[in-house]
């Protein structure tokens, strides 16, 4: 049964088209995969379909069939069309341009659509868990039913066994779920899931994916989902398009669609291994350890012992939650450790991370960067701004254009599109674009000592390709040194000189990539690799 109609629709930003005359029909239960790379227009078409105001069609409509109450205005898929309304009025066959409706309706429709967004951690910081999936749920309803029920979606989603933790101190991977948790709550009559497993280790993403097929696909609830990963959209989707450029590029089969699309995704090289330079970040006996009432003793991290070498690209490998994020706060300075040795090198000098002060690790800061999971531009300010001014880089503005237009191409752009950007601001951007721009924020300081926390989590595999040269690339020609926190082992074994691997706090094996993947047991292979 038709549900959604795109006719003709076509997006404008800043005067280029990032969706050109898209003619699609999506049916009731039916799941949609949307593959393509960054930039491509998928975040713009799930945006739309959400019905965000900004994302309106400049040309073409949107139309839905749906189920309206006439007396509440309840709104539900095609198919409850006669049924009974929980007001006692009766479905009716209601037919809906989406964005030219009445306001009341449009608002009614828009409750009934549940989106998880990439890398989106919107919760509530200070409330546990199981609170903030019970927020999202209606406030009309029982309270021991909305507590039995978020029980039942926690622990669908994996994340019972969280239920009392804080969400503010939640890994990446687990607040992801949360959020996941929290959309499934509303019980929406149309999901949209844009990168969903994005942050993710693939055996949480595994995970996930059995959940969006339980939870949502076996519901009969409509869902769209787009991922970088297409094995994701082969599992999960009915039918797949391929957006290119604003257009669909192919449409059909998820298999047939996939494979046409992994033709196109290049090999990363890897380069000569430099000679291994000398100790420069030292990790001896490293502890953090949270108390809370609830929970007891968290071990974050849990007696690291750990060496870093000049120039080295070190990857730090393991499933969410592992303590892979705290241990880099701490190196970084922005965690306080509860016990140990942190330090670092600068000239002849080391430096104690440990102490603070202008004089201690104050001294090192300027020349570490930092790339968070959670990381944000300024919203406000242009692209050049983002890599220049916010910052506080002052350079002279032709410099400036220069400098930024050679670090965006180092982060995956053409020169073409680099110098488009520059006067762009962060939301005329796709994710994935954003999360380039981010890294080049990071690069353009020139540190000598770089921290990438999940540098692609939500890069299309040729972008990551791109990304993986970059870094090489930069190691090369800067005499950068890479610590790189990654679940994906495939990215790891590409990039890296040495990695470790991390797992409830603690470091098991350390060596290279190849000998790391060779001493996981199974479990951990599953949760390494995107198969």
């Amino acid at each position: 049964m038709e549900f959604i109609t795109l006719k003709n629709v076509k997006k404008t930003f800043g005067g280029v088209d990032v969706l050109k005359n898209i003619n699609l029909t999506i049916n009731e239960g039916e799941t949609l995969g949307i593959l393509g790379r960054s930039g491509s227009g998928k975040s713009v078409l799930i945006n739309m379909l959400r019905g965000t105001l900004e994302y309106a069609p400049d040309e073409g409509q949107i139309i839905l069939n749906i189920a309206l109450c006439p007396d509440c205005l309840a709104v539900d898929s095609p198919s409850h069309v006669g049924n009974e309304c929980s007001c006692g009025g009766k479905y009716e066959s209601k037919e809906v341009n989406f964005f030219d409706c009445d306001r009341k309706l449009f608002a009614a429709i828009k409750r009934r659509i549940s989106i998880m967004l990439q890398r989106n951690f919107a919760l509530y910081d200070e409330e546990t868990v199981i609170e903030n999936v019970m927020r999202a749920m209606d406030d009309e309803v029982d309270y021991e039913e909305n507590l039995y029920n978020a029980l039942k979606i926690l622990e669908m989603v994996q994340m019972n066994h969280r239920i009392t933790h804080i969400a503010r101190d939640l890994s990446g991977g687990e607040k992801q779920r949360v959020v996941l948790a929290r959309q499934l709550a509303k019980n929406p009559m149309l999901f949209l899931a844009d990168e969903p497993t994005g942050t993710l280790d693939p055996k949480t993403s595994a995970k996930l994916d059995i959940t969006l097929t339980d939870g949502v696909k076996n519901k009969g609830i409509t869902m769209l989902i787009t991922s970088h990963w297409p094995e994701v959209i082969n599992k999960l989707a009915d039918r797949v398009i391929w957006l290119e450029d604003g257009e669909i590029k192919e449409e059909g089969e998820p298999e047939e669609i996939v494979n046409n699309f992994l033709e196109t995704v290049p090999s990363a090289e890897k380069s000569e291994v430099p000679a291994i330079g000398e100790v420069e970040i030292k990790i001896e006996d490293l502890k953090k350890h949270y108390f809370s009432i609830e929970r007891g003793v968290v071990k974050a991290v849990d007696g690291v012992d750990l060496e870093i070498y000049k120039d080295e690209i070190f990857g730090i490998v393991g499933l969410s939650g592992a303590g892979k994020t705290t241990l880099t706060r701490m190196l970084i300075g922005l965690t306080e450790p509860s016990s140990g040795a942190i330090a670092a090198k600068l000239g002849d000098e080391w430096i104690d991370m440990t102490k603070v002060g202008p004089l201690n690790r104050g001294r090192i800061m300027p020349y570490m960067g930092l790339l968070h999971q959670e990381y944000s531009l300024y919203p406000h300010r242009t692209i050049i701004g983002n890599l220049t001014d916010a910052i506080s880089l002052d350079l002279p503005a032709e410099f400036a254009k220069i400098k930024a237009i050679h670090v965006l191409t180092a982060v995956g752009f053409t020169e073409k599109t680099a110098a488009n950007l520059l006067h762009k601001y962060p939301d005329e951007l796709s994710v994935g674009e954003k999360h380039r721009v981010a890294l080049a924020q990071v690069l353009i300081k020139e540190p000598k000592i770089i921290i990438l926390d999940e540098p692609t989590g939500t890069m299309d595999p040729v972008t990551r390709v791109i990304v993986t040269d970059s870094i090489i690339k930069a190691r090369k020609e800067l005499e950068q040194t890479f610590i790189i926190i990654s679940h994906d082992m495939e990215f790891v074994l590409d990039v890296c000189d040495r990695a470790a691997i991390m797992r409830g706090g603690k470091i098991l094996n350390i060596g290279t990539p190849e000998k790391i993947v060779k001493e996981l047991t199974q479990d951990e292979k599953e949760g390494m690799f995107n198969k």
